[in-house]
């Protein structure tokens, strides 16, 4: 009987002849690789599918099997994502006579291109933000290519870290509440729907707590630049550039720079735009922290009320979701919208929002 392989209309395994006998020849076998060079000079390669049978192929029918086994070899590999030509994803929760079933926040995970957006920083904190919000709450929804595809970009995103050393800060926040999160669905196994086997998540955990190991024992690499530096600009530009930010904690770090921009970073008139900015009047009222002097200690304040009220968050680049044709995309790259004037349709989606787009 002939050997079927995973699609029955292929030809099955390709067999090369040596000197030791046939050997079965892998697809992408480096070993391999000069014996698939000289087959392409043959007109004819002899294929044996069975322990009798041999059967005779022309070039165009290897080549077309070898493309197919490489497909699904691709498709195999664990550490693959999943790539689409598509860029976006149309966003329904029911069925309708032109669709069937919805679409699930793992299908959407799969679909937008998260790989590549790391790679940009504008979205780069927008994509870690999300990820870590799936990991609090959501992670147990993914599907098993969703979940394959989120610890792949995970790892993506840890090697940049620790290349380009940007914003750890963010990063070592995300494997903090997966480790928590993973731990917890450890635990707990038979009580919550894991996808996977359960030694497959141990072995996750333990990735985990490697990187943060990593992590926690990365040294920033000292710049060296004898142009002109952060230091030298005058003081009223440091101070412009301290109000530009939006987190307290980057504008701690910044003040352990040097002296001069820890003077800067205690101002109080600069912690009480940042409480203004981010909660309302009736918020910071019910929880003033007077100082020593009888002022209001502004910088407290603001840590105070980030324990109560969620903070604004801003980002260089978000998701869009497009309400006339109800498609989620990246605005660089577009989206096939039928609307007379697609501006107006645009709505820029939070991490949160994205999140509760997919609930039903």
């Amino acid at each position: 009987m002939p050997f079927l392989g995973q699609d029955w209309r292929s030809p099955g395994w390709r067999w090369v002849k040596t000197e030791d006998g046939w050997k079965r020849c892998e697809p992408f076998s480096p070993a391999l690789e000069d014996g698939n060079n000289q087959l392409n000079d043959i007109s004819h390669t002899v294929i044996i599918t069975g322990d009798d049978e041999k059967d005779v192929y022309s070039n165009e029918d290897c080549e077309f099997a070898a493309k197919k086994r490489k497909k699904d070899h691709f498709r195999s590999n664990t550490d693959s994502q999943c790539f689409y030509r598509e860029k976006w994803i149309y966003v329904h929760k029911e069925s309708t006579k032109e669709r069937h079933g919805y679409c699930t926040l793992g299908e959407a995970f799969n679909r937008l291109d998260f790989s590549s957006a790391i790679q940009d920083i504008r979205r780069f904190n927008y994509v870690v933000k999300l990820l870590q919000l799936i990991a609090k709450s959501q992670l147990t929804s993914l599907s098993g290519a969703a979940q394959k595809n989120y610890f792949n970009i995970l790892d993506k995103i840890v090697r940049k870290v620790m290349e380009d050393q940007y914003n750890p800060r963010l990063i070592k926040d995300l494997l903090q509440d997966l480790s928590s999160t993973l731990c917890i669905l450890i635990r707990g196994v038979g009580k919550s729907v894991l996808v996977g086997n359960i030694n497959i998540w141990i072995c996750r955990l333990e990735t985990i707590l490697l990187w943060q190991q990593q992590l926690k024992n990365l040294q920033m690499n000292k710049q060296v630049n004898n142009g002109l530096t952060l230091s030298d600009l005058p003081l009223h530009m440091l101070n412009n550039i301290l109000y530009r930010f939006s987190d307290g904690w980057d504008i701690i770090t910044l003040g352990q720079v040097t002296p001069t921009l820890y003077m800067l970073s205690e101002d109080r008139q600069l912690w009480k735009k940042l409480c203004q900015y981010h909660f309302a009047e009736k918020q910071f009222c019910r929880h003033l922290i007077p100082s020593e002097k009888g002022h209001i200690d502004w910088k407290l304040m603001y840590f105070a009320l980030q324990k109560y009220y969620p903070i604004k968050e801003q980002y260089g680049d978000t998701l869009h979701f497009c309400r006339h044709c109800s498609i989620l995309f990246w605005k660089d790259t577009g989206h096939p919208c039928t609307a007379s004037d697609p501006n107006t349709c645009l709505m820029p989606v939070s991490p949160q929002h994205f999140i509760d787009l997919f609930k039903f």
